[in-house]
């Protein structure tokens, strides 16, 4: 295929190098996988043989290196998880391993890795910046990381080792997005719905119509164990059977994952001990700010005992107003009548406050607008991969423009469960690139014509990635190995998390909190109410993501021995919440094993789903910062975008993080907000 053939071999000519997607087809992907591998290993043969190493010649000219590969990369992963296809999973299937080898290729290179030891052993004589310096010390060690010192039978076995991976996650996440598909809740008597919202009815009727059943209700299931309906449905015996398609999903069939997920843990622990760690989690987390496994798991261990406490506080509440004995599935039934009944809180009154448009433009725009003085004009004229998909420009008060931020809001079949953040073009001022940069959601669509209406939690959902967003638009590195969110796994859910502050902030709630339909502002009641019963749950939500966590870590804290062992996954999971404390019985995991795609599907968290309750903690310590300073204050987001957002990971993180707050983390704040605080 020739260049003028397939667009992935040039340079975009849009706006910002956006993907071209008017003239992209599926069968242009696999050959520029090709080709961009191809340049790629031509670029690093030219790079061994350009005499003496410098920076330039060789770390510098890495930096440069895998345009086209970059380029296609981006997009088809994009569409991997946000709007796959047969044709997609048949690329990606083949694709994944050629990848996997591609890198192995590069960073087990001896020559490569002779010239860029011979830098890092000179580096303090080579004069270099600070970033460029940090460059060179970060390829280095990504290079030991990767096996770049071990002998060639090592590295040959490395090989096998991480091509077989990567064709394991892509089909643990192609049979969980089947899996998922097919568990969704047909439901064909309308009586059975009471209790839902009229919106929610009727996205349920286009969510069956575009399934293609001739009549009825699809109750459509999220990643996380918990599924929304669960709080609003009266009919018992469906939250029942909606709670069972949820936790069952990975357990039968063609999307049984279960043996999938022990070759998973098996390889990762045979890989570690290769790489001279006792367990995956000791490799991933000494790239980590956490430094050691042990320091992770202890955090999480410490939460636990108080976190339970609190959690069963809650459901003698529960229990007590249900009047009978609580099952999984009613839990979060009787904690919405518990919220509206004792506390005063009805989020089926909350929504109709909440349209998702307004929320967007009134709520998350403008609160980066008051803090960071940016400003958002989108752009209707540039193509995207689904029609789902919007994009806003984003410049400065000063009218400089700043990147490409995109929007892609509802949830489909073929689209991955979850919310995240991904950039089509990152940015790097070696390379001249501005950040192209999409928010993906998995909100249900409404029917045609009807407004979005949210809950709160869905509503902080959009300010979480947002935050993301933020990371990345506001990058200004050098090298794009260190651009927007490369900074360690568990210190890149911090910004995300403190951006979530600004929902609360009353100058925010009074501008986006109106009815949908006559503008009228959100009664102060029903805010004081919510507001006020913030921390209620807490326990909850906590005991459940402190269960994934420390499942994740149990998995991943095996040697190759202990992983051989094991051979019933349920078994497994059982022994290792009750081992932790955490086997609730009214609590599942937020994620079980089955369906973890954070740990075993690609999206990057093995032995890192830790990582949220670990940047919480910078997170709280950094709300309490901008409470101490005025809260939403261009001055205060200077600061944070400067000494932050900014930096990616051409700085080390926790530095960063001393030069924003001035010393190191407390964790008092945090316990603070879970309830967790002694005295």
């Amino acid at each position: 295929m020739t260049t003028a053939e397939n667009p992935f071999l040039t340079p975009s000519e849009l706006p910002f190098a956006l993907p071209d997607t008017t003239r992209i087809r599926d069968d242009h992907y696999l050959p520029a996988f090709e080709a961009g591998m191809a340049q790629q290993r031509a670029e690093v043969a030219a790079i061994v043989g350009a005499g003496e190493p410098t920076f330039e010649n060789t770390v510098a000219a890495l930096e440069r290196s895998g345009s086209v590969l970059d380029r296609v990369s981006a997009l088809f992963f994009t569409r991997v998880s946000a709007h796959t296809s047969p044709a997609i999973q048949e690329i990606e299937a083949r694709v994944a391993p050629l990848l996997a080898a591609h890198v192995d290729a590069i960073r087990l290179d001896p020559e490569l890795f002779a010239r860029i030891d011979a830098l890092h052993a000179r580096r303090d004589t080579l004069g270099l910046g600070a970033e460029s310096l940090r460059l060179l010390e970060r390829h280095h060690r990504d290079m030991v990381r990767a096996g770049a010192q071990l002998g060639a039978t090592e590295q040959a076995r490395l090989r096998e080792l991480n091509e077989e991976l990567s064709g394991l996650t892509t089909a643990f996440g192609a049979m969980l997005l089947a899996g998922a598909n097919a568990a969704a809740v047909h439901v064909t008597d309308r009586s059975r719905l009471d209790g839902l919202s009229d919106d929610a009815i009727a996205a349920a009727a286009a969510a069956a119509t575009d399934r293609g059943y001739d009549d009825g209700w699809l109750l459509t299931l999220v990643l996380p164990t918990g599924q929304p309906a669960l709080g609003a449905l009266t009919d018992r015996s469906l939250r029942e059977e909606l709670h069972r398609a949820s936790v069952s999903r990975g357990l039968d069939g063609e999307h049984d994952t279960r043996a999938t997920v022990l070759r998973i843990v098996r390889v990762r622990a045979e890989r570690a001990r290769l790489l001279g760690y006792p367990d995956h989690a000791s490799y991933v987390i000494d790239d980590a700010t956490a430094g050691t496994a042990q320091a992770a798991r202890e955090m999480l261990e410490s939460l636990v005992p108080g976190a339970v406490a609190n959690a069963d506080r809650e459901l003698a509440d529960l229990a007590g107003l249900a009047g009978t004995e609580l099952e999984p599935w009613d839990r979060a039934f009787h904690a919405e009548r518990f919220r509206r009944e004792r506390l005063a809180v009805d989020d089926a009154a909350l929504r109709p406050y909440l349209e998702a448009e307004r929320v967007i433009t009134d709520g998350v725009f403008r609160a980066a607008g008051e803090l960071y003085g940016i400003r958002f004009a989108e752009r209707t004229d540039l193509p995207a991969y689904h029609p789902d998909v919007r994009w806003w420009e984003v410049s400065d008060d000063a009218g400089a423009v700043l990147g490409l931020f995109g929007a892609d809001l509802w949830a489909r079949p073929s689209k991955r469960g979850g919310a995240w953040m991904n950039s089509l073009v990152t940015q790097s001022s070696l390379l001249g690139t501005t950040p192209v940069v999409l928010n993906t959601l998995n909100l249900v669509k409404p029917a045609a014509g009807e407004p979005a209406l949210l809950s709160l939690d869905e509503v902080r959902t959009l300010f979480h990635e947002f935050g993301h967003a933020l990371h990345a638009l506001f990058s200004d590195v050098e090298y794009p190995t260190f651009a927007a969110t490369a900074v360690p796994r568990d210190f890149v859910e911090f910004p995300s998390q403190v951006n979530e502050m600004w929902l609360e902030d009353p100058q925010i709630l009074a501008s986006f909190a109106r009815h949908h339909a006559t503008g009228e502002p959100l009664p102060a009641e029903l805010l004081a109410a919510a507001l006020a019963a913030r921390g209620y749950g807490e326990g909850f939500a906590t005991t459940e993501y402190l269960a994934a966590a420390l499942l994740d870590q149990a998995w991943h804290r095996l040697s190759p021995e202990e992983a051989d062992a094991v051979a019933d996954v349920g078994a497994f999971e059982q022994q290792a919440l009750e081992a932790a404390g955490i086997a609730h019985p009214l609590i599942p995991p937020r994620y079980r094993t089955t369906y973890f795609n954070h740990v075993f599907g690609g999206s990057g968290y093995a032995a890192a789903y830790y990582s949220y309750i670990w940047a919480e903690v910078l997170d709280a310590d950094t709300v309490a910062w901008f409470g101490e300073h005025g809260g939403l204050r261009r001055e205060n987001g200077d600061r944070f975008r400067r000494e932050v957002l900014s930096r990616g990971g051409s700085v080390d993180a926790m530095t960063a993080y001393r030069a924003f707050r001035g010393r190191d983390p407390r964790i008092e704040p945090l316990l603070t907000r879970l309830g967790l605080a002694t005295g």
